[in-house]
């Protein structure tokens, strides 16, 4: 035990000189990808543990973070989370799984952040125009997922996205690749994903600008891939406490490269506190979130909050509720 703390402090302290022992080789890419909701982390708990979850991904979330999470768990259910975003915006995530064979479940995921109408404004009605209009992103997709050994799991997202701004439409196609290894080093897991995979997007439609003019040639971005790597492991492991600690190495197409680290610690798996802290990302840093699981019969039901400081752009809550059918 003492051993695994010493190790916890040397990554706590090679996370916190990281930015200055590495230059930030990536930070010229900041705001050089689209569809940026695609990046907003789903579920009180993953994000409750610094958004370390592509190693441990074993609830219905990991539609989201590595698909190939389908297979660490049983049963089949559904995933609801809510996020109070920054500047009014929310975002909503929907997720359900079904399994068959024992070894293949698929899956359907909505992804959606969206804001109330907002007014138009122009250079010469810097106060409003009378008229209103939305912005809102939306991305839906199937899943599938499959168990190869007893130790190895793939599995794989087809998204389909839209952006809508005013007059203006975004759409494209990509897709999420996720693996899930066994190590059988004591509990030791490892995971790989590519995330928002696919071709440069640009708006189509139209917009009137002063002067009776039009425009509607745009320029195109790349959607915001990003890799991940990622190792969870089980410190303590009974039957009235579990420890699960997780590492992750961050590699945004559009941003520097980021280390995450997260911990949940539970209680007689009915009560569930979480921790995370991001390293070399700008303006945000700590996460935390607690959660409650309420078995009844062959069904769980778990209730889950966390909170993510921005900095100076303030907090963000999320709440999510995950409802899982056990089927013998």
């Amino acid at each position: 035990m003492k051993k695994y703390l010493y190790i916890l402090l040397l990554i706590f302290f090679i996370g916190k000189s990281y930015s200055q022992l590495i230059p930030v080789l990536g930070g010229q890419r900041a705001g050089t990808s689209s569809l940026q909701f695609l990046k907003i982390g789903v579920g009180g708990r993953g994000t409750g543990m610094g958004e370390t979850f592509v190693a441990v991904a074993n609830d219905i979330s990991a539609l989201y973070w590595n698909p190939a999470g389908l297979m660490q768990f049983k049963g089949v259910g559904v995933h609801f989370s809510h996020a109070e975003w920054l500047v009014d915006l929310k975002h909503e995530f929907f997720g359900g799984i079904w399994r068959f064979g024992a070894n293949n479940v698929v899956g359907i995921s909505i992804n959606a952040l969206h804001t109330a109408d907002m007014e138009k404004t122009t250079e010469f009605q810097p106060l409003g125009t009378g008229q209103y209009f939305k912005y809102g992103d939306l991305g839906i997709g199937v899943t599938f997922a499959r168990r190869l050994t007893e130790q190895f799991s793939f599995g794989v997202t087809l998204r389909y996205v839209e952006e809508t701004l005013a007059e203006l439409k975004m759409r494209g196609v990509m897709f999420d690749l996720g693996t899930y290894y066994w190590t059988g080093l004591s509990n030791t897991r490892f995971a790989v994903t590519i995330s928002n995979f696919g071709p440069q997007v640009s708006p189509k439609g139209s917009v009137e600008l002063a002067g009776n003019r039009t425009l509607n040639s745009f320029q195109k971005f790349p959607p915001p891939t990003m890799f991940r790597v990622g190792v969870a492991y089980d410190p303590i492991d009974n039957k009235t406490n579990k420890l699960t600690t997780s590492i992750q190495l961050n590699h945004p197409n559009d941003n520097s490269e980021n280390i995450n680290i997260g911990a949940e610690y539970s209680y007689k798996d009915f009560l569930f506190l979480r921790g995370g802290y991001k390293f070399n990302v700008d303006v945000e840093n700590f996460t935390a979130g607690v959660g409650v699981k309420v078995p009844f019969k062959n069904t769980n039901t778990s209730f889950d909050y966390s909170i993510a400081n921005f900095k100076q752009l303030g907090y963000t809550h999320r709440i999510s509720l995950n409802f899982l059918l056990d089927r013998k």
